[in-house]
C-alpha cells in the first residue's frame, strides 16, 4: 500500500464502478451485434461483473489476505480497518454501478 488511504478509497469506488458499468454496456453493444437483446443481456451481465468488479478494484485477493494476515498475527489493527474499508467502497461502486443498470434497464424481472 504505497498509495495514500483516502486516494486509494476513491480510486477503490470508482474503479469498481467503472467496471461494471464499461463491462456491462459493452458486452450489451456485443449482444446487439449478435442479435440478442441488449438490455437483457446488460442487466444479467451487471449481475455477474459484480464480484469481479470488486476483485479489480481492490487490486485482488493475495494482498488483502497479507494484510489481513499482518494485521492479525503482528497486530496491526489499522491494516485490517484500511482493507475492511478499501473493500466497502468498492462493494458501494459496484452496487452504485448495479443500480444504475436497474435503472437503465428497467429489467428488474429475470427469466
Amino acid at each position: 500500500m504505497n498509495e495514500a488511504f483516502f486516494p486509494a478509497f476513491i480510486n477503490s469506488y470508482f474503479t469498481s464502478l467503472g467496471l461494471l458499468l464499461g463491462g456491462s454496456l459493452m458486452g450489451g453493444l456485443a449482444a446487439f451485434f449478435t442479435g440478442q437483446a441488449p438490455l437483457t443481456a446488460i442487466f444479467r451481465l451487471s449481475d455477474s461483473l459484480r464480484i469481479w468488479a470488486i476483485i479489480a478494484a481492490i487490486g485482488g485477493t493475495f494482498d488483502t489476505v497479507y494484510s489481513f494476515e499482518r494485521g492479525l498475527f503482528n497486530g496491526e489493527t489499522k491494516d485490517i480497518i484500511k482493507q475492511f474499508l478499501l473493500i466497502l467502497s468498492a462493494m458501494g461502486g459496484a452496487q452504485t454501478g448495479a443500480q444504475l443498470i436497474n435503472w437503465l434497464t428497467q429489467d428488474y424481472i429475470s427469466p
